[in-house]
């Protein structure tokens, strides 16, 4: 209900313009608490002239004009509390000192002023409940010739009744101020709980964000690899069918041939890849939508790892250069043995893209696959030399990605990729993949 000057009028009077009250009834409260206090004192004035020879109206006026402090008590609950113990002599502005008391403890100033001001009113009013209460006690024992006090009744039934007036506001009111200190914890601690929950949300849709640009990529890669390598050799046999249509009809049948098996081979491949994208991995994507991407790249990911091809598979790739007029050397040093699916697979599209990109640059060129099996790595090596300037063309376009999508390929798996120009001319792709598990 209170809290210090300095905080309502911040939060008050900035705020809404009802000076430093907070809420319109709060001022309504505070308004009619003022008016009550005044009544009292006001009433309270008129006996205290009389007792003190004073006209009536002054002590009137003085009453109305110290009831009346109580309507700045949320703004300043010391000064209420000091100017009710200032007119306790007076036997005036007891409605004043029990809400001024019990708005000092509810209020933010320091224990130790809270604690000072209420022990300056506890003696206050003991003192003058004392003096009151001897008065009557006299006055009884004149009436009453019978009736003899002893020495403890005047200071206990005093103590009883200050306590009485004064402890009840000033716990109510401490337990009011610690309640509203937890409230105002525990909205602290919601906000900042919401905060992070936001920063984790962000977090989240980042990480989410990440994954699809990386299935994407992934995807872009293979789409690349698988399309690019069967185009061009179907292209490159294209070539090579209309160069000897006419004057070697057999092998212009045969190459023909070969060109449907790399069309077969080439969407057989694609079905594949886009049976993965539309594979459902979660029911409903609405309600889990960070959850289904990361389920759907892991999925994704493990089927395309294995269903992709193999090392084991790499001379029947050297084969179907050769078929389409490339001479290309296969040399395998080492013992072959399993690796991991993924490291494999990797193995097979670097030197795949390699090839394509032999039949893109290098037409007619000699070209040396060479596939190393060591202790802790398989290494490749994809060198060609200088084009042939009587061989076929074939125009076939690039896209500039080929290299980037091999070195992406390697550097995922930890491994090193070195590429460039040889010094006769030609051209050679490297690269290094540390084993994995093996497959059992």
């Amino acid at each position: 209900m209170t809290t210090t000057g300095a905080h309502q009028d911040a939060a008050g009077m900035g705020a809404r313009g009802w000076w430093w009250w907070g809420r319109r009834r709060s001022a309504v409260l505070d308004v009619g608490l003022g008016v009550v206090s005044a009544l009292e004192c006001g009433i309270e004035g008129a006996g205290f002239a009389e007792k003190a020879s004073l006209p009536v109206p002054v002590g009137v006026l003085f009453g109305l004009v110290v009831g009346a402090v109580l309507v700045v008590r949320r703004r300043w609950p010391i000064t209420v509390v000091l100017v009710s113990i200032a007119v306790t002599p007076a036997e005036m502005g007891f409605l004043m000192g029990i809400v001024g008391l019990y708005t000092l403890a509810a209020s933010e100033v320091p224990r130790r002023f809270t604690a000072a001001l209420a022990g300056m009113s506890t003696v206050a009013v003991f003192i003058v409940t004392v003096v009151r209460l001897r008065q009557d006690v006299a006055q009884a024992d004149v009436d009453q010739r019978d009736f003899d006090p002893s020495g403890w009744y005047v200071p206990v039934v005093s103590l009883f009744m200050t306590l009485g007036l004064n402890a009840p506001p000033l716990l109510f009111g401490l337990y009011i101020g610690a309640r509203r200190r937890l409230m105002e914890s525990l909205r602290e601690r919601a906000d900042s709980l919401e905060q992070e929950l936001s920063l984790l949300a962000d977090r989240a849709e980042q990480r989410a964000q990440w994954a699809r640009q990386e299935e994407r990529t992934r995807i872009a890669r293979e789409m690349h690899d698988v399309v690019a390598h069967r185009v061009s050799l179907m292209v490159v046999h294209a070539a090579a069918l209309q160069a000897v249509a006419l004057k070697d009809p057999q092998k212009a049948v045969k190459n023909a041939a070969l060109v449907g098996d790399m069309g077969r081979q080439a969407l057989t491949e694609l079905r594949q890849m886009l049976g993965v994208l539309r594979e459902e991995v979660a029911p409903e994507p609405a309600e889990v939508p960070l959850a289904a991407v990361g389920l759907a790249a892991a999925a994704a990911a493990e089927a395309a790892s294995g269903d992709g091809p193999c090392l084991g598979a790499l001379e029947e790739l050297v084969e179907q250069s050769r078929q389409a007029g490339t001479v290309v050397e296969l040399v395998v040093v080492g013992e072959a043995r399993g690796y991991a699916a993924e490291v494999e697979q990797t193995a097979y599209r670097v030197v795949q893209e390699a090839l394509t990109n032999v039949h893109k640059h290098a037409a007619g060129a000699k070209v040396v696959v060479r596939l190393a099996h060591r202790e802790a790595e398989v290494a490749m090596q994809v060198e060609n030399g200088p084009s042939d300037a009587a061989a076929t063309d074939a125009h076939l376009p690039s896209g500039g990605n080929g290299l980037v999508g091999m070195r992406e390929r390697v550097t995922r798996l930890g491994g090193v990729f070195v590429s460039g120009p040889t010094d006769a001319g030609g051209f050679r792709v490297s690269a290094v993949l540390p084993v994995g598990e093996r497959d059992v």
